[in-house]
């Protein structure tokens, strides 16, 4: 009678699944299924418009270079196992390989101290030709099995010549990317430092040039004062912009964009580059440990809080 009895009580029942739920986690603690891995080389750019503070963490203003930083940590942290990233620098006309894609997880610590170690000051020339960079970047990383985010703030300096438009028809098509636009749409000064990377005030408007000087001067109908084709191509007049100051060029950035053959995203949370990021169109199906251990231990939890709290158990009696 007392097995009878027994089997017609739940708590038998609970504690059996319970038993054979703690079993489980040792006779089949892993399965092996298809997860969702990713490639990624990131190219910073670090040329001195980087280092312009238009972005806030904490309500503090920090540069834009600090909150690439920022959100490429949060990005790492959150791509799952089995997944790469490399990293990469990019000034003047051309990018640079830190290290080439590593395994995340087991190399997270490493990927998150030399990004925290980027910095300005590793530039080796004070040019910016992003389109040319970009060129660069992706005829180095095409067999590279990688997909390639760049982010940049999209200001050429000095300002580039319409006659000398990158051409991409040979790359368009041949390797996946993001460009990623960094910075905000209105106009904010440029630190300038010293050689030991003090700050010493801002640019000023006669110290950077507002126009390019280099080859053919751009066609146009309007007679350009003290134009000579020789000796002085782009005419003698003193030109005055902006270009001491930066902003976002978005629009320019999309323009690279479509001409690679690319997507576009303004970088404005941190978090919202790590869900831009994982999406099918870069994911790579891959076979791979699922550890299902936790599903088994909750389970057991909650058939054990079933019979040691009764009070969660809804039973009605007719």
């Amino acid at each position: 009678m007392n097995i009878l009895n027994n089997l017609k009580d739940y708590r038998f029942y609970c504690l059996s699944l319970a038993l054979l739920s703690m079993l489980m986690i040792f006779i089949k603690p892993h399965s092996i299924k298809l997860n969702p891995t990713y490639n990624f080389t990131f190219i910073v750019d670090i040329t001195r418009s980087m280092n312009a503070k238009d972005y806030q963490l904490k309500n503090e203003a920090v540069s834009r270079l600090q909150f690439i930083k920022q959100a490429l940590n949060k990005v790492v942290l959150k791509l799952p196992c089995e997944s790469k990233v490399g990293l990469g620098i990019f000034t003047e006309r051309k990018s640079t390989l830190l290290f080439e894609p590593i395994e995340v997880c087991s190399s997270y610590a490493e990927i998150e101290n030399v990004i925290d170690m980027i910095d300005w000051r590793m530039v080796w020339a004070a040019d910016s030709r992003i389109s040319k960079g970009l060129a660069s970047t992706m005829t180095q990383l095409q067999n590279s099995g990688s997909h390639i985010i760049f982010l940049t703030d999209g200001q050429e300096a000095p300002p580039v010549n319409p006659r000398y438009k990158t051409d991409f028809s040979d790359l368009k098509g041949k390797l996946k990317g993001l460009l990623v636009g960094v910075g905000g749409l209105h106009n904010v000064p440029i630190p300038k430092y010293n050689n030991q990377g003090q700050q010493q005030g801002f640019y000023k408007q006669g110290d950077v040039p507002h126009r390019s000087t280099f080859g053919m001067a751009p066609t146009s109908s309007v007679p350009v004062e003290g134009y000579n084709a020789r000796n002085a191509p782009f005419g003698s007049a003193k030109v005055s912009g902006d270009q001491h100051l930066t902003h976002l060029y978005e629009p320019y950035l999309q323009q690279l964009s479509h001409e690679v053959g690319w997507s576009y995203h303004r970088l404005e949370m941190s978090e919202h580059l790590n869900s831009v990021l994982q999406t099918p169109e870069f994911a790579k199906q891959q076979k791979g440990l699922s550890d299902n251990r936790t599903y088994f231990a909750v389970f057991s939890l909650i058939l054990l809080a079933v019979i040691y709290f009764p009070s969660l158990r809804k039973v009605n009696y007719f």
